[in-house]
C-alpha cells in the first residue's frame, strides 16, 4: 500500500475567460502522506480550489496525473470517492428540514443505515441541534452539519476547504478541536485554510502554492524552524545593552522600551553576553517563528479569505460528493469551467 493518500504529478489546468487563457494550476507535484493532517495553503487565486475540484473528479486536468487513496484517475474516481469526504464552502441542505432529516436523506442516497446519522451527529456535537430546523442554524452550526455529512461514509480521507471560513471564535475553536480527533481516529485530512495560526496548531505538514505552482512543501516544524530566530529583551539600561550586544556580534533593534535581538540560536546566548557585562534582563522571551511569517516571506502576500471563482460551484460540488452516484451518472459535470 502506498504511503501517499494524495499524489499529483505535473498537474495543469487552464481556463478560458473571454478569450484569455488563465493557468489556474501549473505543473503541480503534490504529495500528502498517510497519517497526517496536511495544510494546503496559498494566496487568493493560487489554484487551491481548482486543485481540490480535480481531486474530487469535478474538473479534468489538461495535463498530469492524479492518484487518491491509491486509485489513479480518471478510471479510479468512483473507487476513490467512495472513501473520501469533503467539506466545501457551503453545504447543500434544505432549510425546511431539521439537520438530522437532511443527513438522513444524504445517508439514504449513499445507501447508508440511518444509525450512521446518529453517530456523525455525536462526532460533531450536534445531537441536540440536529432536532432543530436548519433555517435557524448559525453559520458555525451549519459548517458542523456539513462536516457531519462529509463523515457519513466513514471516509479514509477528508478534504476540508476553508472549514473555519466565516466562523466566530467559538466555531473556530470547535473546528480546531475536531480536526485532531479525526486524525486520532485514523482519518487523513487535507486542509485548505487562510487562518495560518490554526493551520500551525493542527497540521503536521503543508504545501504552499502561488500562481498555480508549488513553492514549498514539508513538515511544519522543518519549514518554520523550532529554534528562536529573535529574542525580546527588557533591560534597565537599553543603550548600554545595545552596545554590548552589537559588540558581541548580535543584531539589535529597538521596539519601544525593549530590544529585539537576532543573530543567535538560543536566548541563553543573549542572557550570557549581557550578564558578563553586568547587565541582567528583567524580561527575556523567545520570539518564535510562525507559519504566517514564513508564508508572508515566501509569497509576499498576507493570507486572506479566498475569492477563487471556482468556489461559486461549491454547492454543486457538495451535493456530488455527498452522493457518489451523481458523479458516476454525470461525467460531463467534471468539464464545466467554474469561471
Amino acid at each position: 500500500m502506498t504511503d501517499l493518500v494524495v499524489e499529483t504529478r505535473g498537474l495543469r489546468k487552464v481556463y478560458r475567460d473571454q478569450g484569455r487563457r488563465i493557468v489556474a494550476v501549473d505543473d503541480l507535484d503534490l504529495a500528502v502522506e498517510r497519517g497526517t493532517v496536511h495544510g494546503f495553503l496559498g494566496p487568493n487565486g493560487s489554484g487551491k480550489t481548482t486543485t481540490i475540484r480535480m481531486l474530487l473528479g469535478l474538473a479534468r486536468p489538461d495535463a498530469g496525473t492524479i492518484s487518491v487513496l491509491g486509485n489513479d484517475f480518471p478510471a479510479g474516481i468512483p473507487a476513490a470517492l467512495g472513501r473520501v469526504g469533503a467539506l466545501l464552502d457551503r453545504g447543500q441542505f434544505s432549510s425546511d428540514l431539521t439537520g438530522r432529516r437532511n443527513l438522513e436523506l444524504l445517508a439514504r442516497a449513499a445507501g447508508l443505515p440511518t444509525a450512521r446519522v446518529d453517530e456523525v451527529l455525536d462526532e460533531v456535537g450536534l445531537v441536540e441541534e440536529g432536532r432543530r430546523g436548519y433555517r435557524g442554524y448559525s453559520l458555525g452550526t451549519r459548517r458542523r452539519l456539513a462536516l457531519a455529512g462529509a463523515l457519513l461514509k466513514k471516509p479514509a480521507l477528508v478534504i476540508l476547504d476553508e472549514p473555519s471560513n466565516g466562523l466566530d471564535p467559538a466555531g473556530i475553536r470547535d473546528m480546531r478541536e475536531t480536526i485532531p480527533r479525526l486524525a486520532a481516529a485514523g482519518v487523513d485530512v487535507l486542509l485548505s485554510s487562510h487562518i495560518l495560526a490554526e493551520v500551525q496548531q493542527v497540521c503536521t505538514s503543508v504545501s504552499i502554492l502561488s500562481e498555480g505552482r508549488l513553492l514549498r512543501t514539508g513538515r511544519v516544524r522543518d519549514l518554520i524552524g523550532e529554534k528562536a530566530a529573535r529574542t525580546r529583551v527588557g533591560v534597565t539600561d537599553p543603550d548600554r545593552a545595545t552596545s554590548v550586544l552589537l559588540a558581541g556580534g548580535f543584531e539589535v533593534t529597538r521596539e519601544g522600551a525593549f530590544l529585539v535581538v537576532e543573530g543567535h540560536e538560543h536566548p541563553d546566548a543573549v542572557t550570557r553576553t549581557l550578564a558578563e557585562a553586568g547587565l541582567y534582563p528583567y524580561e527575556i522571551s523567545a520570539i518564535r517563528p510562525t507559519l504566517e511569517s514564513f508564508f508572508l516571506q515566501l509569497t509576499g502576500h498576507r493570507p486572506a479569505v479566498p475569492a477563487d471563482p471556482a468556489e461559486r460551484a461549491a454547492d454543486e460540488i457538495a451535493q456530488m460528493v455527498a452522493e457518489p452516484s451523481v458523479l458516476q451518472d454525470a461525467p460531463g459535470a467534471a468539464e464545466q469551467d467554474p469561471s
